[in-house]
């Protein structure tokens, strides 16, 4: 397993930073956009449509959207990232009531209307974050990666008290603070290396906790979708790592909140 994790990171690794950081415009768009289709054809199936010609057809109708929200200009407007927010405080109501409200979203049809405000907006809110400074996407991404490792070790040695016990049982309030504190030095980095003013600094670091807070709420939304499913891995699309939305899970709720947030920076 270790073996075939190390040879898929280190094929894909350079392939996505290339994109991530190598595209820009319409280009970076497609880039980003390929990605996120590939975390709706995985939906479809967290949805409970399991046929392939269901799953084309959802990523189709994923596709039809993203164009739609191109040619409106709708990737350079707020309202998306909005509806992200909207969605997130929605979804965070579900994981905290996990399983006692699990009938309110369990149709299979209202399940697939969760990826309306998931992955939409996480596309454009990527295509934000690249237009407004290639800094502040490497920021986001950091953000995450530093968030879950924090929360990994000092879930390790600290962790006591469960997060969500019925949606992820690892997971520990120990796990959260570590992952916070990580994020907070992370920003203190990033706004000296940007070279940012005290007042700046300091919703930098007001902005980082709350985003810290909404990756996790990410993480664990994915992973109740898939307790409710039966399954492990949202696919077998990456070798030895699972599917494309256990990778993205914590940024499909960072990515659009910190383009929205970011405004105000």
């Amino acid at each position: 397993m270790l073996k075939q994790r190390l040879i898929t990171a280190l094929i894909l690794a350079p392939l996505v930073l290339l994109g991530l950081f190598g595209l820009d415009g319409g280009a970076f768009a497609l880039f980003a956009g390929a990605i996120v289709l590939l975390g709706a054809w995985e939906w479809v199936n967290l949805a409970g449509y399991e046929r392939p010609g269901a799953r084309l057809l959802g990523v189709a109708g994923a596709a039809a959207l993203m164009a739609l929200l191109w040619l409106v200009g709708a990737t350079q407007a707020t309202w998306p990232l909005w509806l992200a927010a909207a969605g997130w405080l929605v979804n965070f109501y579900w994981v905290t009531r996990y399983p006692e409200r699990q009938s309110q979203w369990q149709a299979p049809s209202r399940r697939l209307a969760m990826g309306l405000w998931v992955l939409l907006p996480t596309w454009v809110g990527f295509i934000a974050l690249r237009d407004g400074g290639v800094e502040w996407l490497l920021f986001v991404l950091l953000l995450v990666w530093t968030a879950d490792s924090g929360a990994y070790f000092a879930g390790r040695a600290y962790g006591r008290r469960k997060l969500a016990p019925s949606v992820s049982p690892g997971k520990s309030w120990e796990g959260v603070l570590g992952g916070l504190a990580a994020t907070t030095l992370l920003a203190l980095g990033f706004a000296l290396w940007l070279g940012l003013a005290p007042g700046q600094l300091a919703q930098l670091i007001l902005i980082t906790w709350l985003v810290t807070a909404v990756s996790v709420v990410g993480d664990l939304f994915e992973s109740m979708l898939k307790r409710s499913r039966g399954i492990k891995d949202s696919s077998a699309l990456l070798p030895g790592h699972g599917g494309v939305l256990d990778r993205i899970d914590s940024l499909t709720a960072a990515v659009p909140l910190f383009a929205l947030l970011r405004l105000w920076l």
